[in-house]
């Protein structure tokens, strides 16, 4: 086909565009400042608010002893807790040091692809592994962590490596990746901690090489960060380093990052916000925001001496996510693998059972916004997500009402335009509307056989206001 001829005065403007350098390229202006006011104004990448569920993993030295918490050598060394230290003298020789840990993280059954296919099956979309948690450990060979990493000591691999390869290969999540700004006992960040952080050669020479090291070579869309140690973000450099991250580096135009990077920025500052672990506020925020919990109730890391009581049922896990949501909230569900690198049988049902939930009811979790009413003011334990685009609003309830009918006090419906449907059930129902306002719904009359899932059900509400 023949391209038609220009006028004579488009071909100068023409070829001026074509002259004209990309945005955000080298001899343009940077569109991002190293001040909060203008990281602040980048509007969050997309993909993140849709995906509305990532899995966490906790894992590192921490998983050798597995006992307490991921805060097992502050605990023992630091605080000096009783349990911890009786713990020490009944299991190790005197003489044994935290670092005597490091050999025994051994890494020996992890399988990078059977991890990534139990995280696709789990119904998340994106992923976070702690690359480097306070204990300093790095589960890649990062250049600034010299014998206290992955592949020069323990498992002798690229953890990082081997599974953002998994994860894209296989699945189709987004990797994300952890990292603790501080080191609980570095001799760098110690000195700069006694100065008051007036000196800065902990970031300078560790954290911030390695933050640009761990980008570049793996290029996670979610950037995790933690642990400011008290230390202001002037102390981080975290706004340089941020400007890079959004103008300049290989995930600049995809990367999602968190509020935590120095002292008063949590809940305040950065991309999203999680305020604190296991937020979950009830309520709608107007930043979009995300709730990192635990399915062990104590402890991020695995732990030896957990009880099945303290683990989170399926139930409770698919209330947290329903909550999350239809506040506006992801919600980041956190398992720890055991330190020979096998994800235990709890945590695998847990993961396959959210997946079997979400399998019948994504469609009221992914790409859905929060509704004027987040729950129900009639019907305790009803949340409220919706797609404006489609017209429709979703219910999600957790009890199974005995009558076999849900009365709704929210939605107000229109006879003749409103359609009630169950997820995983597919027909109509049968509904009307109550005296002042909102609905009553006939479920259908289901064995527990019958049901389209046994953990919470949700209705997609057409045409309500």
């Amino acid at each position: 086909m023949r391209s038609p001829k220009l006028p004579g005065p488009a071909l100068p403007l023409l070829i001026l565009l074509l002259l004209l350098p990309p945005p955000g390229s080298a001899s343009g202006p940077a569109p991002f400042d190293p001040t909060w006011e203008s990281l602040d104004a980048r509007q969050l990448p997309a993909w993140f608010d849709k995906a509305k569920f990532g899995i966490f993993i906790h894992w590192g030295v921490f998983s050798v002893p597995s006992f307490g918490s991921e805060w097992f050598w502050w605990y023992w060394q630091e605080e000096k807790i009783p349990a911890y230290v009786d713990f020490m003298k009944k299991n190790y020789p005197p003489d044994f040091t935290y670092e005597d840990f490091g050999p025994l993280f051994t890494a020996k059954f992890f399988d990078a692809n059977q991890w990534a296919d139990i995280l696709q099956a789990s119904g998340a979309k994106y992923i976070v592994l702690t690359s480097k948690h306070h204990e300093g450990f790095t589960l890649w060979g990062s250049e600034y962590s010299w014998n206290w990493n992955a592949v020069d000591m323990g498992p002798k691999r690229d953890i990082v490596k081997e599974l953002a390869g998994a994860v894209r290969n296989r699945t189709d999540l987004r990797f994300g990746l952890y990292y603790s700004l501080f080191e609980w006992f570095h001799p760098l960040f110690l000195e700069d901690e006694s100065s008051l952080f007036q000196k800065r050669q902990y970031p300078v020479s560790k954290m911030l090489p390695e933050l640009y090291e761990l980008v570049n070579k793996y290029q996670p869309e979610v950037l995790w960060s933690d642990g400011d140690g008290g230390a202001p973000d002037t102390y981080w450099k975290s706004l340089d380093f941020l400007a890079w991250l959004y103008n300049e580096s290989p995930v600049r135009d995809t990367v999602v990052t968190n509020d935590r990077w120095g002292a008063g920025s949590i809940c305040k500052h950065g991309g999203y916000y999680t305020c604190s672990d296991r937020y979950n506020p009830g309520h709608l925020l107007p930043h979009k925001w995300e709730n990192c919990m635990t399915i062990d109730k104590f402890s991020w890391g695995y732990r030896r001496n957990a009880e099945i009581s303290d683990y989170l049922t399926i139930e409770e896990l698919v209330k947290q996510l329903v909550q999350t949501v239809s506040c506006g909230g992801n919600l980041l569900m956190n398992i720890g693998p055991t330190q020979d690198g096998t994800i235990s049988a709890i945590f695998k049902e847990r993961l396959r059972q959210m997946g079997i939930w979400l399998k019948v009811n994504g469609d009221a979790i992914y790409e859905t916004n929060a509704w004027r009413s987040q729950n129900d003011t009639v019907t305790p334990d009803v949340w409220y997500t919706s797609k404006p685009k489609d017209k429709l609003v979703y219910a999600m309830f957790l009890k199974w009402p005995i009558s076999g009918q849900l009365f709704l006090g929210q939605p107000k419906a229109t006879l003749g335009a409103t359609e009630v449907k169950l997820l995983g059930h597919g027909q109509p129902l049968h509904w009307t509307p109550l005296r002042e306002n909102g609905i009553k719904v006939d479920l259908p009359q289901l064995t527990i056989h019958q049901m389209p899932c046994q953990w919470g059900w949700a209705l997609a509400l057409t045409n309500v206001t």
